[in-house]
């Protein structure tokens, strides 16, 4: 696996166990916060072949409260 694959993948798995650790009756909900934007912003580039060609992240629809 490439490094970065191997990075994305860890992360990706992280968010998942702090997502279900979020879920649990006694979760710490200021460390889940916290952890869960500092996990975000650490996403490196999703490895090639995640999103098919021609993929763009900037397209989708238009939501509510949006300009046009």
């Amino acid at each position: 696996m490439c490094p970065d694959c191997e990075d994305f993948a860890r992360t990706v798995v992280l968010l998942g166990q702090l997502a279900l650790y979020a879920g649990t009756s006694d979760a710490d909900e200021t460390f889940v916060d916290a952890v869960g934007v500092s996990l975000a912003a650490s996403l490196p580039e999703p490895p090639p072949g995640i999103f098919p060609p021609g993929y763009d992240p900037d397209d989708g629809p238009d939501y509510p409260g949006e300009p046009y």
